[in-house]
């Protein structure tokens, strides 16, 4: 096994694509590397420098925006590293970006926004203050359903996947003091479903590691589609 692989690591064509290579993810999130060592890999962590600051006007879908500011991470990143060490370049770069938006749409990639009614959404990232996490919250509140979109991208290869989150029909007082806990404030829509946020939900429809943080299922679908497509994919 490479340094990248564990031993735990199933024995699949798109993992064993990876051994001997270097693995990089551009994010310090450590749900993102918790959820990926799950599966058998440890990249190299190497957090992007890019701004984020893509206007969300800019794009026809809401869903394109994170995976546009995933793909900046992803290049920034390789684009970085190939310039400090040419010889240690990575094979392959992992960049996700996750947001949340307050009104129901489809919740696979398959369906289009289009042939659905008309709805203004709220995009939700990460609260900046306790009082603004709360406003999600409450907004979030409620028997409805509310998707989690997240996008991985190999170069310039990106995906998106969305999870419906369905929030139970919370008494104030219980989101007031989930919010003043804290845990919402470094999460994409205010909330943790893995931590003290799973008491707000009443279930997903969905991958729920996307609304941890990464879409496993989908990221290892795209390397084994990559890998049957091009035998050659990731050869040296």
């Amino acid at each position: 096994m490479s340094k990248h692989i564990l031993p735990h690591a199933l024995s699949i064509p798109a993992i064993k694509k990876l051994q001997g290579k270097r693995i990089v993810l551009a994010s310090n999130s450590p749900r993102r590397k918790e959820i990926l060592r799950t599966f058998g890999i440890v990249p190299d962590v190497v957090p992007s420098k890019f701004e984020e600051d893509l206007p969300v006007s800019s794009f026809e879908e809401i869903h394109e925006y994170p995976v546009a500011t995933a793909s900046h991470k992803a290049v920034e990143v390789y684009e970085r590293l190939v310039a400090e060490d040419p010889d240690n370049a990575p094979d392959i770069v992992i960049a996700a970006d996750t947001v949340v938006l307050t009104h129901a749409q489809p919740a696979t990639s398959d369906l289009g926004y289009s042939v659905l009614p008309e709805t203004k959404q709220e995009l939700l990232e990460k609260p900046m203050s306790e009082v603004d996490n709360l406003r999600m919250l409450m907004d979030l509140n409620g028997n409805a359903m509310y998707p989690v979109l997240t996008s991985p991208g190999y170069q310039t290869k990106s995906i998106d996947e969305r999870t419906l989150v369905y929030f139970a029909d919370n008494p104030r007082h219980i989101v007031e003091a989930y919010a003043k806990s804290g845990e919402g404030i470094d999460r994409a829509g205010g909330f943790a479903i893995q931590g003290l946020g799973g008491m707000l939900i009443r279930k997903i429809d969905g991958d729920f590691n996307n609304v941890v943080g990464f879409p496993a299922a989908s990221f290892f679908k795209l390397l084994d589609l990559l890998v049957e497509e091009d035998p050659d994919f990731l050869a040296l």
